[in-house]
């Protein structure tokens, strides 16, 4: 996610420059027939062009504010994770006791239940942030774009897939869940096992275990809720249509800028005027469309994402606070403008 105040002008003019110059290139050359070969029949009415600017604006307009819904209720999700994550923490070191244990059980065995019950929470934070920056078919993975991605992966490092989880789980535990299809789905569900084992141990008692088996439900909730936005794209149609529609106000743009010129009582060579006038206002539409575009996918690696490792830290810290541990990972600091 890019956090600082404003973009820098040198980055968009950078990730944009191909299209200000197509868009130039493509008016001088409207241009060039009208004033040199006297194409007067390249001249559309302004009118018309006006109306269809105003019909895009509010398309385009309809369409970014879908996309950024899908952002805005991720962050909800994940700002649910947050919460209910600490939640999770504070009733695995509250709840789980001897008090009513069957059998002699030591405190050691009881940080060890806590310390293993928390630690694969929080792998299953780490699987599922992995899971859901696969890419799929509909998100942006063009040239530049793997540049971006590469870019940040340089900027916060990743480890493997392997070494994330042995971090936090058993050699044994880890080889199981990386060959289960839905690995998150499975961590929840040994979660939901071991409180089995703890209540037939007496460890927790029923209304403790109902309340923890709650929190494991909200947390399938939640990551169903984040599989929904990941899987489900914003319907193509609307997107494909976007993009249609301003490529072909931007195509019409210069003719119509020829009309308005060429009927005023500016001096002939005034004309040249439409190039620099289609270049800005193509490249303010294209930006719009743009905007949305990248907007639409939270969970794609890009600037423009749900800054989910710096979460995923966040609670890390927090648990393993609740476990009484002082050699903590740093929080995730941004770098260059951006955090992840």
């Amino acid at each position: 996610m890019y956090v600082d105040r404003i973009f820098k002008p040198i980055n968009i003019i950078r990730f944009t420059l191909k299209q200000i110059v197509i868009f130039m290139v493509y008016a001088s050359f409207i241009t060039g027939l009208y004033y040199f070969f006297e194409f007067t029949w390249l001249k559309i009415p302004w009118v018309p062009l006006t109306l269809l600017g105003i019909g895009l604006a509010f398309y385009v307009g309809f369409k970014n504010n879908s996309a950024y819904d899908r952002t805005w209720e991720a962050r909800k999700i994940w700002g649910g994770i947050v919460n209910t994550s600490r939640s999770w923490g504070a009733m695995v070191t509250g709840f789980i006791t001897s008090h009513f244990a069957q059998e002699n059980t030591s405190e050691a065995e009881i940080k060890a239940t806590h310390k293993r019950l928390i630690y694969r929470h929080i792998a299953w934070l780490y699987r599922l942030k992995r899971q859901l920056r696969t890419l799929k078919s509909w998100e942006h993975n063009r040239k530049v774009n793997q540049h971006y991605r590469k870019y940040i992966e340089e900027l916060f490092p990743n480890e493997d897939a392997d070494k994330e989880l042995q971090n936090f789980l058993s050699d044994e535990e880890v080889k199981k869940i990386l060959s289960m299809k839905n690995s998150c789905t499975q961590l929840i569900h040994q979660q939901s096992e071991e409180l089995k084992v703890l209540r037939a141990k007496g460890l927790i008692d029923d209304f403790r275990h109902m309340e923890m088996q709650g929190l494991i439900t909200e947390f399938y909730t939640l990551q169903g809720k984040c599989e929904r936005i990941k899987n489900f794209p914003l319907p193509r149609l609307y997107a494909s249509l976007s993009i249609y529609f301003v490529y072909i106000f931007i195509f019409l743009l210069p003719m119509g800028l020829l009309s308005a010129y060429a009927d005023t009582h500016l001096p002939k060579y005034m004309v040249w005027g439409v190039v620099p006038f289609t270049a800005l206002i193509g490249w303010i539409f294209w930006m719009m469309e743009g905007a949305g575009d990248y907007t639409e996918n939270p969970f794609e690696a890009l600037a423009f994402d749900i800054p989910m490792t710096s979460l995923t830290r966040t609670i890390e810290i927090d648990l393993r606070e609740m476990l009484g541990e002082t050699n903590l990972p740093a929080p995730i600091s941004p770098k260059d403008g951006f955090v992840v």
